[in-house]
């Protein structure tokens, strides 16, 4: 399969800026429901609005005069290096936002070289992905209640020369999506995750809990983490730590990174929004263990915040989707252009030349 060719994009049509602009075009490509689904999130969305709110917030302290030979966005992370620090984050069903869907995105990673991670909740296999070529690919996992399903996964994952596995531990339990509920939204028919299985829960007695008792009897624990980190061949990083104490936990457990993330503000309402305990995790990991972060960007400047209270690279999952929602491959990769390109500008503006520069000197503290 071709990728996205670069001079594609330039044929996008003008009005389309920013990844708000995106958002827009993208509401009136999906039916309500859909749109329900991709945009809701959890309760009353305090979360949701939270993650934008706290990187409005957040004010730069630029440097000037700086020199700028050999200036580039690379970074180095689990031993590989990249372009730069954007990843694409595990998005489930994207069949659900344009009939080609994880294929689509496969074809705009590759075209901005953008590591794709591809969702435990895909339409597409890893085998039919393999046949696009130039993406880095990573592989989300959800836990299941079973060891060796996850270990197979991870094998198959290897087959395919997939780099990481990120086990995403916040979401053992679906939000409470009023939004979606609202919309009355239903997975079509024709939509199916293909790496889904049924959990198997023991029938409950008389006196126990559907809950408590049931399915989240088939969620990990720290043990299943030990187990798995032990027996996987490739490095696992988990996703949607948000207590300092679990950042500290998985590190001393041997994981080989954390995600501070609070999945876009769509499981747990009022969830503290990652960049506001970012740098807290920073300070009390080595400097050198990898910290993604994802939930509220949509903006070149929110990445360099990022970077600058800590993240080693950032995941961005919407601001695709709307994209890939728009116009399919081409759509995507314009939207992560968009953030590359906004990126680029502000550590230009900001006096840094590098990713290793940023750091949280750029960020404003009123009380220092």
């Amino acid at each position: 399969m071709n990728t996205t060719p670069l001079a594609a994009l330039n044929h996008i049509p003008p009005h389309l800026h920013t990844i708000a602009d995106y958002q827009k075009q993208a509401q009136l490509h999906l039916d309500a429901a859909t749109w329900a689904n991709l945009e809701g999130a959890a309760g009353d969305e305090y979360s949701l609005n939270n993650n934008l709110r706290a990187f409005a917030d957040i004010q730069l302290l630029p440097r000037h005069l700086n020199t700028f030979a050999g200036a580039n966005t690379q970074i180095q992370l689990l031993g590989e290096q990249y372009p730069h620090p954007i990843f694409l984050a595990p998005v489930a069903y994207q069949q659900l936002f344009h009939p080609q869907g994880e294929i689509a995105t496969a074809q705009a990673a590759a075209a901005l070289q953008a590591p794709m991670i591809l969702s435990h909740l895909s339409t597409t296999s890893m085998s039919t992905l393999n046949q696009v070529s130039g993406a880095a690919k990573w592989f989300q996992l959800y836990w299941q209640g079973s060891r060796k399903a996850a270990l197979d996964l991870i094998f198959q994952a290897q087959h395919y020369a997939y780099q990481a596995i990120v086990l995403t531990v916040d979401a053992p339990h679906m939000g409470i999506r009023d939004r979606e509920r609202r919309a009355a939204f239903q997975l079509p028919a024709h939509i199916r995750a293909v790496y889904q299985s049924s959990v198997n829960t023991t029938p409950l007695k008389e006196n126990q809990h559907p809950l408590f008792d049931g399915l989240m009897q088939q969620a990990a624990t720290w043990e299943d983490i030990a187990w798995l980190l032990q027996h996987s061949p490739l490095p696992i990083l988990l996703k949607g730590i948000l207590h300092p104490a679990d950042a500290q936990q998985a590190y001393q457990y041997g994981a080989h990174g954390i995600i501070v993330s609070n999945h876009g503000g769509r499981i747990l309402d009022t969830a503290v929004s990652p960049i506001q305990i970012l740098g807290t995790m920073r300070k009390i990991l080595s400097h050198d263990f990898p910290i993604l972060l994802d939930s509220g960007i949509r903006r070149g400047t929110d990445i360099f915040k990022a970077l600058a209270l800590g993240a080693s690279a950032v995941l961005v999952g919407r601001p695709y989707i709307y994209g890939l929602a728009v116009a399919g491959a081409l759509g995507a990769a314009h939207s992560i252009k968009l953030l590359k390109e906004e990126f680029e500008v502000t550590m230009a503006l900001m006096g840094t030349s590098c990713i290793k520069q940023i750091n949280s000197s750029y960020i404003y503290h009123q009380n220092s």
